[in-house]
């Protein structure tokens, strides 16, 4: 590690150029504004609750009689209060899973939550309306809304046909125009099967890359939903991190390669850490269940994740450059139950006071190479997002150095590369001086890249200083934001 640092000095010694006052040149495949904005959620919940929910089934068949709907003292507002209570920055709900059962009063189908038992609140033209309270209920409460609409349908009798094909379409037509605006429209990837398609109980193939006809459904919802971000194995808004246990990998990069990936593609492995040649921005999302199942089993009463379990997983997702979407299956009664409502508060009071004070806010700071005043290192904590270090045209491993005014407790350190100019470190390590000698951390699994996020978590160590040392990048660096904490109990 010495020799690394040595390079670095060494290097810099040679630096003639004059100051640069314009910002770096964009690496591609960039972001979108709105992609942008959708990773700086971070967190945000899934909503799984149907016919499932009564059935006691993950995958419903199609054939459950919608009467068995039946919520006791249903409380869309208590589970967005809850989602707010927890840190979450909105919702998705799922509007229809693979049974075909429809949570707003779709006029293209009979299967639908006006045939249930359900009589709770109404929508503007008197019929019940899951999706619409959910609507009034994140406008109340500050969160953004998104919707979950299932491809594949065991109900529907036309399924693996074009006349499902066109259902689907005009289903999505309708989500995307009725219910205000939309962060996120979620497409699963799981397709084709058995079902009771109509009576025929059956089993159904479908070619998963061209049935659906994707490029129609994508231009139906950039119509209707242009800040909407499209989720799907392949994006193209963001990407399944290709495991349903929350964790991203190591490294994450935020790249797909176009045509190369789709919804339903076998060895889905390869989403979990990216491209890092890919040609398109794809970011990475995090989907876990707060409990075994995706929906409500009283039997998992006593296996809901712990609020350190939860937290672990926000480091694993946020914290490796990917985003945290946490599922609650909402209970028989229609709400969120007791357990999962605590422990889901919990985790963020974790987080929170994990992450509550910068040591580096006064902390002094200097790099090996600055582009100038305009991106210097003081950039690096100054608490703003659009302001970043930049090296030099040609320059592209560098370190920063960041001396505390005395020895000070650390275990956490947290980057961000200011992405609207692209992903580009490759790879960095970290060191802090302990009693005049400079040590590598040890955050017990591998530094990997940076990325919009990357959290780094290791034993408590009282330094004098803290190095970040980049020694691979895909350009000149651009880094906005670096900070320390100390969490308690660590």
């Amino acid at each position: 590690m010495k020799q690394v640092f040595l390079f670095f000095i060494l290097h810099a010694s040679f630096f003639t150029l004059l100051a640069q006052k314009n910002a770096p040149e964009p690496i591609g495949p960039l972001p979108l504004p709105k992609q942008v904005e959708w990773q700086k959620m971070e967190t945000y919940a899934f909503v799984h609750y149907g016919l499932n929910t009564f059935t006691d089934k993950e995958w419903g068949y199609g054939d459950a009689d919608p009467k068995t709907f039946n919520p006791s003292r249903m409380d869309v507002e208590q589970w967005v209060r809850t989602f707010k209570q927890a840190g979450m920055k909105g919702v998705i709900i799922v509007a229809k899973h693979h049974d075909g059962f429809a949570m707003w009063p779709s006029p293209l189908t009979d299967y639908n939550i006006t045939k249930s038992s359900y009589d709770g609140p109404k929508n503007k033209d008197g019929k019940v309306d899951v999706l619409a309270e959910v609507r009034k209920a994140c406008d109340k409460y500050g969160l953004k809304m998104g919707v979950y609409l299932s491809p594949w349908d065991r109900n529907h009798a036309e399924y693996g046909r074009q006349a499902y094909v066109d259902y689907y379409h005009k289903q999505l037509e309708q989500l995307t125009t009725e219910y205000g605006p939309l962060f996120e429209v979620w497409l699963d990837g799981a397709n084709g099967g058995d079902g009771y398609y109509g009576g025929a109980r059956e089993t159904r193939k479908i070619d998963h890359r061209n049935y659906y006809n994707f490029p129609k459904i994508h231009s139906i919802i950039e119509k209707n939903q242009p800040q909407a971000i499209i989720f799907s194995d392949g994006g193209p808004g963001c990407r399944w991190v290709g495991n349903e246990n929350g964790i991203a990998g190591i490294p994450n990069w935020s790249f797909l390669k176009k045509d190369k990936v789709y919804p339903g593609m076998p060895n889905n492995e390869v989403l979990g850490s990216g491209f890092p040649d890919g040609d398109i921005w794809v970011a990475a999302e995090c989907d876990v269940s707060i409990r075994p199942g995706w929906f409500y089993h009283p039997e998992e009463d006593g296996k809901v994740k712990t609020p350190e379990q939860l937290a672990d997983l926000y480091y694993k997702s946020v914290g490796r450059n990917a985003t945290f979407l946490l599922n609650f299956p909402v209970d028989r009664e229609g709400r969120v139950n007791a357990i999962d409502s605590a422990n889901a508060v919990r985790f963020r009071q974790i987080i929170d006071e994990d992450l509550k004070t910068n040591l580096l806010r006064k902390a002094k700071v200097a790099a090996s190479s600055e582009r100038g005043k305009s991106f210097s290192a003081k950039k690096l904590n100054d608490g703003k997002w659009d302001t970043y270090w930049a090296t030099p045209d040609g320059i592209d491993i560098g370190s920063v150095t960041f001396t505390f005014s005395k020895p000070t407790k650390v275990n956490r350190l947290l980057l961000q590369e200011y992405i609207p100019l692209g992903q580009r470190v490759k790879s960095f390590v970290v060191e802090v001086l302990v009693d005049g000698e400079w040590n590598q951390i040890d955050p017990g699994e591998p530094f990997g890249n940076i990325g919009y996020k990357r959290i780094l978590r290791f034993p408590t160590v009282e330094a004098k200083a803290i190095r970040v040392g980049i020694n691979e990048s895909r350009g000149p660096l651009c880094i906005n934001n670096i900070e320390a904490y100390c969490a308690k109990g660590n």
